[in-house]
């Protein structure tokens, strides 16, 4: 009797996920991009159900293969510090935009339309505290060239990019969030990667910026998402989007938390927003829609009139 994907996968997620302090509370079959077959896990940290993710491994991917192995590791760990946040899947922007990523389906699979691609679909969401209806259907594409830097085009291996690749789109004002439309196209390149350092790079920031980030960070993620929860505020995700290490990040929290804008928790790698950093909401209320006026398209008024000159 043939082996589904699903059975083959499940103790080797279990295994990993148990050894970063996870367990398997759901595996099921499913159906990629043209129907492609894939399983689905429903991870949550051991001691508490309630904080959980999604994974989604398609039948290519080879999990026992050894070059793999460290990459796994890393990203079953991180997953569990992440977890421990109030909202693990919400991440804020360098123009102070918080945002939910959901529904991605994994992995990236070619391009339909002829281009010499990798494609993988999802969204973000504007994650206001106000049950905003804005959002931006997500196509992030992956240049052939750009896929032979990647281990795997599976989701351990590719989220965290791609996140950051949204992230970055955005500030640039090249993503909008709109109440409904098409897919938008996030173009992932050779330029978001270090061929001389072999590793991505999103943003060049100072210890300004830094600071700037983590301090929005904590107060959309622990202050007016999280009920004053402790956040994670050494990501490597956030390092690597803002160009930086994470002992230098842990440099950056330190020095905030001596201004009193944050409250280490005992580990010192989690922090919660103090009632000094709340105190400057109508300044993040300000940043916040000045930067979603940023994403949206403006117009010639003179053309949209007829009035041109040809």
């Amino acid at each position: 009797m043939a082996t589904s994907l699903e059975e083959a996968l499940t103790p080797l997620v279990s295994a990993a996920a148990q050894n970063a302090g996870l367990k398997v509370i759901e595996s099921k079959a499913a159906k990629g991009f043209n129907d492609t077959p894939t399983a689905q896990f429903t991870l949550a940290l051991a001691g508490d159900e309630s904080k959980k993710e999604h994974l989604e491994l398609s039948s290519a991917f080879d999990f026992a293969r050894p070059d793999l192995q460290a990459e796994l590791k890393t990203y079953f760990a991180e997953s569990t510090k992440r977890l421990r946040n109030p909202k693990p899947d919400s991440y804020v922007t360098l123009t102070g935009i918080p945002l939910t990523f959901e529904n991605w389906r994994w992995p990236f699979h070619r391009s339909t339309s002829g281009a010499d691609t990798y494609i993988v679909h999802g969204e973000c969401r504007l994650e206001d505290g106000k049950d905003s209806p804005l959002h931006a259907k997500v196509s992030g594409s992956m240049t052939v060239t750009f896929a032979e830097i990647v281990l795997a085009p599976e989701q351990p291996f590719s989220e965290g990019f791609i996140y950051n690749a949204v992230r970055k789109t955005m500030d640039q004002g090249q993503l909008e969030l709109v109440k409904s439309g098409n897919r938008q196209p996030v173009p992932v390149t050779t330029r978001y990667y270090s061929s001389k350092q072999k590793k991505f790079v999103f943003n060049d920031t100072d210890e300004q910026q830094r600071q700037d980030y983590i301090a929005a960070k904590l107060y959309w993620l622990s202050g007016v998402l999280g009920d004053m929860q402790p956040v994670w505020t050494l990501d490597p995700r956030d390092a690597q989007y803002l160009n930086t290490t994470v002992e230098d990040l842990r440099k950056t929290v330190e020095s905030l938390a001596g201004e009193g804008i944050l409250q280490l928790s005992k580990d010192t790698e989690y922090a919660t927003a103090t009632a000094a950093l709340m105190d400057h909401h109508a300044e993040y209320e300000s940043e916040l829609a000045d930067a979603l006026a940023f994403l949206k398209p403006s117009f010639n008024e003179d053309m949209r009139g007829g009035h041109t000159n040809m």
